[in-house]
């Protein structure tokens, strides 16, 4: 396997090359102006190691994967084009009106406590950029009133001369039949050809979302059509990098579906979140083969904390409905929770409760934390966990990036100095607790409103800072051990690079499996199997227009089911693709029930009130090879290396400095145990072990962190 795979984050751009059975992660800062700078950087160091050039590289490889946030930040900046909207006539209020809702999506937990000071995010689309036509298809598809094409041309050059840069159409019941949105497209092709007009793009709402729900299919294309031309130019150069380096292939990008596709085969609104998701694809693809069990997958990078579920079950957790910066979307994207907290998260003094407050703001890769040199001047976490020294300022990042010392506590002292009478080593210290317990009390509550207790599972903490915090974090939610997979520092690539092409297409259709009024069962399994072979030709379809070998292509079945009218929707993966008797259904009803069982308790399940399916969702792929794991903890008889220094250390609740043993990258070996408190720099990462606790290095390079006192 040879295989370029790049998370471009918001702080690093990670990169992890495979190359005949090597592989070699490098980092480098993000550069947002052009992604391409950053890339080749991280490339050439990862070159250098293999001692190869970039030219022969890019050339051997058989395929470059890239996870990016990009479309998150031009989301947040709000730099976009106008975009203009058709929609049926009467509904012409349905986007400005957001459900009633619009003010509160979005907030954070306080905003959302007190909506009434909350305010309405500027529209990406204004009310002077909607039109309505005549037409309407009712809830069945049935067309009750044909398209009034005049009515379409008068509406269309209403928005071009209003200065619409790109055009949403979202008609009513366009999921059940999209002949009107399909023909409006038509008719601006005919109006306005590519040779007169130039590129404006239109989409249409039914291929983006194939779930019913007029205002959120509306606002998930208004939001595609918005980032379309940031992503295409940002993507498209990049793509042309790789062109002028060697690389002829098609690029391949990372969907928050947990999938991949070529570029020309994905929209924008797929790439929000897409790296995160890609580390969430590695711990399940980590789980699935050590079979660890419950993981909760943690990213602590430059600017976030990623948590994500993959529990041992193998239930699937999406966001039905997420919402991406301040808009309600439909999209089928894997649950992910991100919280401001990483190391660039800047540290402030908080005048009103007269504490330390940390993040959500970043100081991301430019100018960044302020010990960078590079003109930063606010403390971060970062600072705090130099002033501290748990990090290395000569060898962070490979030597890469030297860090000043100076400027850090200058940075703490100039922001809390007046305010709090402590050593700086003492602020330092509240600032890691204070960050730490708030990405504790974040995990804390994602498992218990998702019906686990945190002790069921094992904490995955990759990411660059990820094996820096484990041990905090972990003290703070009760968890006795952690894993930091083998790659951890570029975890998420590593995901872009494991992940399968794979399109999922997934259509609301109402399903009674269980009648609990008439106590009958679903019979109509005709209608059920239709649905499924028109999704999975949809995925096919979009497979072998990239090329792909149709015999190659498999396909997974889901169904969002539920209990009755309970509010708790859970994604069951059925094991049969086709329904043909009464037995298939009680099937799907037991497979239901045991996931249902697993999560919230047995005897919870209540398939007296009925049970019902809400959206058939099919997954279309073809395996890729992916990196193997071992994970298991190591077994036979522990050594302990000797350490090559030592270095003072301030720890959170420990009185006093502490002298720790500082090691290096050769201890890591096979079957190694280091007892906190210690330090292991390399060259990506630092693992800080904290007093009480006991790192041991396991197979493929896993470290695990085990408490002292925790049962084996």
């Amino acid at each position: 396997m040879k295989r370029i795979s790049v998370d471009i984050g918001g702080t690093f751009t990670d990169c992890l090359v495979a190359w005949d059975g090597t592989y070699v992660q490098a980092k480098a800062l993000t550069t947002h102006h052009n992604l391409s700078s950053g890339f080749n950087e991280a490339l050439d160091h990862a070159c250098s190691t293999l001692q190869l050039d970039r030219k022969t590289v890019l050339s051997g490889v058989d395929s470059v994967r890239y996870a990016t946030t990009l479309g998150t930040n031009a989301l947040i900046e709000r730099k976009g084009p106008a975009v203009g909207a058709l929609v049926t006539a009467g509904f012409d209020a349905t986007i400005p009106l957001s459900r009633g809702r619009g003010y509160g999506e979005g907030l954070d937990e306080l905003g959302r406590n007190d909506l009434s000071s909350g305010t309405r995010p500027d529209p990406i689309v204004p009310q002077r950029l909607i039109r309505s036509v005549r037409e309407r298809v009712d809830y069945a598809g049935n067309v009750v009133l044909d398209l009034d094409e005049d009515d379409v041309r008068r509406a269309l050059r209403g928005l071009v001369d209003a200065g619409a840069q790109a055009v949403v159409v979202s008609f009513t019941n366009a999921v059940e039949n999209p002949v009107h949105e399909r023909r409006v497209q038509q008719i601006f092709l005919e109006e306005y050809p590519a040779h007169q007009l130039g590129s404006i793009p239109m989409l249409l709402s039914h291929q983006m979302s194939g779930r019913k729900g007029e205002y959120v299919r509306t606002t998930s294309t208004i939001i595609a059509a918005y980032l379309h031309s940031t992503m295409y130019f940002a993507l498209s150069d990049l793509e042309q990098n790789l062109r002028e380096h060697g690389y002829t292939r098609p690029m391949l990008v990372n969907h928050n579906s947990g999938g991949m596709a070529q570029l020309n085969s994905t929209d924008a609104l797929q790439t929000i979140h897409s790296g995160p998701v890609a580390g969430i694809a590695a711990s399940e693809h980590l789980g699935q083969q050590t079979g660890i069990g419950n993981v909760v997958a943690t990213d602590m990078g430059g600017t976030s904390f990623d948590i994500g579920l993959v529990p041992g079950d193998g239930v699937k957790h999406y966001d039905f409905m997420p919402v991406i910066d301040r808009w309600l979307v439909t999209v089928p994207m894997v649950h992910l929770v991100t919280l401001g907290a990483g190391g660039g998260s800047i540290a402030r003094y908080d005048t009103l409760h007269k504490s330390i407050a940390v993040g959500p703001e970043s100081a991301g890769s430019s100018p960044g934390p302020a010990c960078y040199d590079r003109g930063g001047s606010r403390p971060t976490v970062t600072d705090a966990d130099v002033v501290l020294g748990y990090i290395d300022p000569v060898g962070y990042a490979g030597g890469n990036i030297p860090l000043n010392v100076k400027r850090a506590r200058f940075a703490l002292d100039e922001e809390f100095g007046d305010h709090l009478d402590l050593e700086i080593e003492e602020i330092a210290a509240l600032i890691t607790s204070e960050v730490d317990e708030q990405m504790a009390s974040g995990m804390a509550k994602e498992l218990r409103l998702r019906g686990y207790q945190p002790q069921e599972f094992t904490m995955l903490a990759y990411g660059g800072n990820g094996p820096l915090h484990a041990c905090g974090i972990a003290g703070h939610l009760g968890i006795d051990r952690v894993l930091v997979p083998p790659y951890s520092s570029v975890f998420s690539a590593l995901g872009a690079g494991n992940t399968s092409q794979l399109h999922i297409h997934e259509r609301t259709v109402p399903i009674t499996l269980f009648d609990a009024t008439t106590r009958v069962l679903f019979t109509d399994f005709d209608a059920f199997n239709g649905v499924v072979e028109e999704l999975e030709e949809k995925g096919r379809n979009d497979l072998v227009r990239q090329g792909l070998d149709r015999d190659a292509i498999q396909h997974r079945l889901e169904l969002d089911m539920r209990y009755g009218n309970q509010l708790v929707t859970m994604a069951v993966t059925s094991d049969i693709s086709r329904m043909t008797s009464i037995g298939d259904c009680l099937h799907l009803a037991e497979l239901f029930a045991g996931d249902y069982a697993r999560r919230y308790g047995a005897g919870s399940q209540s398939p007296e009130a009925g049970i019902r399916v809400t959206t058939v969702r099919v997954a279309s792929y073809v395996p890729t090879e992916t990196i193997t794991f071992d994970a298991r903890r190591p077994s036979g008889e522990l050594v302990s290396p000797a350490p090559v220094g030592t270095r003072t250390c301030r720890f959170p609740g420990v009185e006093g400095p502490v002298e720790v043993s500082v090691y290096d990258e050769a201890a890591l070996q096979p079957s190694a145990v280091l007892h906190g408190p210690a330090v292991v720099t390399v060259p990506t990462t630092t693992y800080l072990v904290q007093p009480g606790w006991r790192l041991e290095v396991g197979g493929h390079g896993a470290i695990w962190f085990l408490r002292d006192d925790a049962a084996s």
